[in-house]
């Protein structure tokens, strides 16, 4: 399992995957939402711990339900890891869009996230030792087109009330909202995440766009099982009296970037502090950016906050699963 160069080779990368993890626990957590059985024609029904894994390549490869059905069909490294023998049939992609809506409407990703996240702990590729907040604007292609007037909220400002215009047509995401960000126009959703100081993610939150983060602090240390006396670091923008309560509460270290006020600049302390905290932080962004880059995330595939919020669970999995490998290399090395 500790062979980084041939990581990017599907099969022995599926092969460490399947070594690291304990499929039980995670088959005993798909079976309470989804049980095999037979289906409305007789015929045998598909495992959940199939379907999961389908949903895993899918997100991996940024692959639709089609593409993810044919590769499985054609590819041996992608049937092998799936379990398939070489006469095996994949699912079809309807099963696999019924088994992601069925799970999402049972909110069980969240409990199997949670439980890969575990494994990994108990692997000591997670190591809490100190949590990074921070959020990313998610696009979605279905939004409003033309010139008609829409709220906008700007980032990091209040939210408020927004009334969908009886103009949006039908293919338009209501559930989804505007955002003006740095001047520029986002139509879409948020997530929020907790990561570990590697990056690696330990808790989601999914939001509309217009959401502000920085009022949000408490909803998303919620998605993280954080243990107490360990240092939380996030831009300057999540500093408040508010959010230095909530940490002081929660008997979290304040790491928040020190801000500058008008005719209160930075002491040269708070320079150096911003500094040393600063080279964690980006980890964060480093792990937008690598779900971005590796997997095509960053754009909203589905319509609605609930399924979006299976997205954004399913891209942490895969991110943390994906880094796995490397991190256990790191730690034979040392």
């Amino acid at each position: 399992i500790c062979d980084l160069r041939s990581r990017k080779i599907k099969r022995t990368f599926f092969t460490q995957i399947n070594i690291l993890l304990d499929w039980q626990p995670i088959v005993d957590l798909i079976k309470k939402h989804y049980n095999k059985g037979l289906s409305a024609t007789g015929k045998p029904s598909y495992s959940g711990l199939l379907l999961f894994k389908m949903s895993l390549l899918q997100t991996w490869y940024g692959l639709s339900d089609y593409e993810v059905e044919d590769r499985v069909n054609d590819s041996i490294s992608f049937s092998y890891f799936c379990g398939l023998h070489i006469d095996q049939v994949a699912p079809d992609h309807s099963t696999l869009s019924r088994f992601r809506t069925l799970m999402t409407k049972a909110k069980a990703y969240e409990p199997l996230f949670k439980e890969i996240n575990r494994q990994l702990e108990a692997h000591n590729i997670i190591v809490k030792t100190g949590a990074i907040v921070d959020a990313s604007v998610i696009e979605t292609p279905l939004k409003p087109k033309g010139k008609t007037n829409y709220q906008v909220t700007e980032d990091r400002k209040d939210e408020q009330e927004v009334k969908v215009d009886k103009e949006f047509a039908d293919s338009v995401d209501k559930e989804a909202a505007w955002l003006k960000k740095a001047g520029k126009y986002y139509y879409g959703y948020k997530k929020h995440h907790v990561t570990d100081d590697q990056g690696l993610v330990l808790g989601v939150v999914t939001t509309k766009a217009s959401t502000n983060e920085v009022a949000n602090l408490e909803d998303v240390l919620d998605a993280a099982d954080l243990p107490e006396d360990i240092p939380l670091k996030a831009d300057k923008g999540y500093q408040s009296k508010k959010n230095a309560e909530i940490l002081k509460k929660r008997h979290l270290k304040n790491h928040i970037l020190k801000k500058a006020y008008k005719n209160k600049p930075l002491t040269p302390w708070e320079l150096k502090f911003n500094k040393l905290i600063g080279k964690t932080r980006f980890k964060v962004e480093r792990t937008f950016g690598g779900i971005k880059r590796w997997f095509n995330g960053g754009i909203a595939r589905y319509r609605g906050v609930q399924k979006m919020h299976t997205q954004n669970l399913m891209e942490a999995i895969c991110y943390n699963l994906y880094r796995s490998p490397g991190i256990i290399v790191s730690h034979c090395k040392n």
